[in-house]
């Protein structure tokens, strides 16, 4: 039986389907028209937050969108017309209909990057399926297809990227080696990302690989550092090489109310690749590697998750010794690290400044 460590407030020493499109514009509903300028001037306008809740956490007002998917049918919501909406860009909203919808996706919904903002908001009705066969969506502020804004692509504060209400499944990006890999769902370069109220199950990206994950969200270049913020977001039954949930490299997150569940890190051979095998294996819901970030998790649940090789919730390794590791409100359980973990800190393999600072939760 692997101990339980049930933390109040403690710092412990380590030791060692296609069809026709259906997209049209709030203003082209109500006045036969487009206007593109109103998409350019979109920002973010976040709810009036719960009594308590953290700013950050609260969902974007979609209810003046720029683009609706669909006409109130679930046959108008097709893989073309999300395609089009993201690349659009602006407050993409769904009229599908009065229940749940899966949308099969034909091709990757892509960002542009002069869109300064992209809201995808499912109303928590909306699940768009990859079909095993395509990652679902894409964001890359460094990638030239997608249009280089400025001179410094790697650390740009826009396009701002908000998913919302939406589930995402069997996305798949195994293969794809662009930027390293990884992000069998969603793969986010640069800009913002904001994730909330949605889930991640099923997804899948490649299975070896000493440094490549996120089989539901990979992340990379974050504007200025700043955190990727999740909130009453699902990872579930998603696997990949390492942090089959998710994964980021020099990237800060923020987590709040979030579960992670039965994620698989099915690569071997741990990263630096060890000699004979093509490497992967950590992190079964989250995997963070480079030097200066920071992850916190508050009030969020990982359970059941599994990596073959260290940290079977999470793997966290700043290289220069200069990340934290902050874990508040939540349960940790029934993780498996069939390598290698931080002693007193069962599922969790750390390098970073000092302890992880666990505050009233319970890792076990």
């Amino acid at each position: 039986m692997r101990p339980r460590l049930t933390v109040a407030v403690a710092a412990f020493v380590l030791l060692t389907g296609g069809g026709a499109l259906a997209v049209a514009s709030a203003a082209q509903q109500s006045a036969g028209r487009i206007d593109g300028a109103a998409v350019a001037s979109v920002r973010a306008v976040r709810l009036q937050p719960a009594a308590g809740a953290p700013p950050e956490t609260q969902p974007v007002d979609t209810s003046r969108p720029d683009h609706v998917v669909g006409n109130g049918t679930a046959a108008s919501c097709t893989s073309q017309a999300v395609v089009d909406a993201v690349a659009a860009g602006g407050v993409i909203t769904f009229a599908c209909g009065p229940d749940p919808v899966t949308i099969a996706m034909e091709a990757t919904a892509k960002v542009v990057n002069t869109s300064p903002i992209v809201v995808l908001d499912g109303g928590g009705k909306v699940t768009l399926n990859g079909q095993g066969q395509r990652r679902i969506l894409y964001m890359n502020t460094c990638d030239q297809a997608q249009i280089w804004t400025t001179s410094h692509c790697q650390n740009q504060a826009q396009p701002e990227l908000f998913i919302q209400g939406m589930t995402f499944t069997q996305g798949d990006s195994t293969g794809d080696t662009t930027e390293g890999g990884g992000g069998g769902a969603v793969f986010v370069r640069g800009g913002q990302l904001t994730v909330l109220d949605s889930a991640f199950v099923g997804n899948r990206c490649d299975p070896t690989g000493p440094d490549l994950g996120g089989a539901g969200l990979r992340v990379l270049s974050q504007y200025e550092g700043r955190p990727v913020v999740v909130a009453r977001t699902r990872f579930e039954g998603n696997a990949c090489s390492n942090g089959a949930g998710i994964s980021s490299i020099g990237v800060s997150w923020r987590i709040f109310d979030s579960t992670f569940t039965h994620n698989d890190a099915i690569g071997n051979g741990a990263n630096p690749s060890r000699a004979g095998t093509p490497g992967g294996g950590s992190g079964g819901a989250i995997y963070l590697d480079g030097n200066r970030f920071t992850l916190e998790l508050f009030g969020t649940t990982i359970t059941d998750n599994t990596a073959n090789e260290g940290g079977g919730a999470i793997f966290f390794v700043s290289n220069d010794r200069s990340g934290e590791l902050h874990i508040t409100g939540s349960t940790l359980q029934r993780n498996v690290s069939r390598g290698f973990q931080t002693a007193g800190y069962p599922g969790i393999f750390y390098l970073g400044s000092g302890p992880p600072i666990a505050t009233d939760s319970v890792i076990e």
